[in-house]
């Protein structure tokens, strides 16, 4: 009798345990689908929302503990994993992309900075904020794009070459910036931290993927593979999350790896393809969930005042408007229509996590205060948020009105 009691568990191991946690964030994935099927809207705003009204601003049932840091890390490597499964190489290595890119990287730096300093904040931290806004977060795009059933199209193409150089010259902005307030700007620094980058991806994309393709034909041919077809899943998930290590060493997001090794694998035909195909997605489907219930739990509405309310309107004005021009109009110059370039611009604003991590370098440096952190991952959150609607409420609802009018 008295061990078993001594066994029974305290409540407080019992909600902290790691089941319980994830049966409440399974829990709240359900309610995010059900709240985007009551509103007609996408899956990832509806689990985004769930995610604020469970998070701290609202019912404080879901904290952004360790926990669900690392599922939600994980969550964003998976779904760009299985995002980079549906691209060929040579689909989003265009210059153009680089273009588009750039673009989209100094407007909203310069803008964002003058914005800054408009509002009164020092040079330190408008620096910063200008920095935050330079970042794209493609996990976000890329899913609402995959759950509309438009990867394939030329603006997807364009969204997801264009994000990954944009990574890169985000990499970049940040190196500058950290050097900027700091008084001593070094080019070799800002070069090397580049040619790292460079490096990384030109390996990853032309001679590992080369070995790496050989490879999984020749295991998939195995005796090992037709007994145990789940192996070719298992290697292809670790070859995923050393890309994602590989990319985060060369001072890039572990997403951009994780997409490139998903691009890796691409279009192989594979005698256990069923069940690699089905592995990723089964996958993604819990832990990219997690990962958009944890962008609605990192904001807190508390830590918001009226002071700073004003900036935030402004600045995510100015965050949505500066990727929209910034990569709409170069998209236009290489002779993208209208829609495709807005679809371009609407697809490169969310800033996501992206914009997260340089906001919490700047704060833990403390270039910035905890009011400047505070609106940057509100208004990463609502760039990640306004995106989705766009998309599927106004671009490819009058491209498919266009298109009925055109069969009419």
């Amino acid at each position: 009798m008295g061990d078993d009691h001594r066994r029974t568990p305290v409540p407080e191991q019992v909600l902290t345990s790691p089941e319980f946690q994830m049966s409440v964030l399974m829990f709240v994935a359900l309610a995010g689908y059900l709240l985007a099927w009551s509103i007609n809207q996408s899956a990832v705003v509806g689990i985004i929302i769930a995610g604020v009204i469970v998070g701290p601003s609202l019912l404080g049932l879901v904290t952004y503990t360790s926990f669900v840091e690392s599922l939600a890390h994980l969550g964003a490597v998976v779904l760009l994993f299985t995002i980079g499964l549906e691209f060929e190489l040579k689909e989003i290595t265009q210059p153009r992309y680089f273009a588009i890119a750039l673009a989209g990287i100094i407007v909203p730096w310069v803008v964002g900075y003058y914005l800054a300093i408009a509002f009164g904040f020092d040079f330190q931290a408008s620096v910063f904020i200008g920095t935050a806004m330079t970042a794209t977060s493609i996990a976000i795009t890329a899913n609402v794009l995959e759950e509309m059933g438009k990867l394939q199209t030329k603006a997807a193409k364009a969204v997801m070459g264009a994000a990954i150089i944009d990574d890169v010259l985000a990499l970049l902005a940040l190196t500058i910036s950290e050097q900027l307030v700091t008084g001593s700007v070094q080019p070799l620094a800002v070069l090397g931290s580049l040619g790292k980058a460079a490096l990384f991806l030109f390996l990853g994309a032309v001679p590992v993927r080369m070995l790496l393709r050989r490879f999984m034909m020749w295991f998939d041919d195995t005796r090992l593979a037709r007994k145990f077809p789940q192996s070719i899943f298992i290697f292809a998930m670790m070859v995923a999350f050393l890309y994602s290590i590989g990319a985060e060493a060369a001072g890039l997001s572990a997403v951009i790896g994780s997409f490139l090794a998903g691009v890796a694998f691409a279009s192989m035909e594979l005698k256990t393809g069923t069940i690699f195909h089905h592995g990723s997605e089964h996958l993604k489907i819990i832990f990219a969930s997690i990962f958009f219930i944890s962008l609605g739990v990192l904001l807190d509405v508390h830590a918001i005042d009226i002071r700073i309310l004003w900036f935030i309107l402004a600045l995510t004005g100015v965050s949505a408007l500066t990727k929209v021009i910034g990569c709409g109009a170069p998209a236009l110059l290489f002779k993208y229509g209208m829609k495709d370039a807005a679809t371009i611009g609407v697809g490169m604003m969310p800033r996501g996590e992206v914009a997260m991590i340089v906001a919490l370098i700047g704060l833990t440096n403390r270039w910035i205060g905890q009011d400047v952190y505070g609106a940057l991952v509100t208004v990463s959150l609502l760039t990640t948020v306004i995106p989705p609607i766009l998309l599927r409420n106004w671009l490819f609802r009058k491209k498919r009105e266009a298109d009925a009018e055109k069969t009419a």
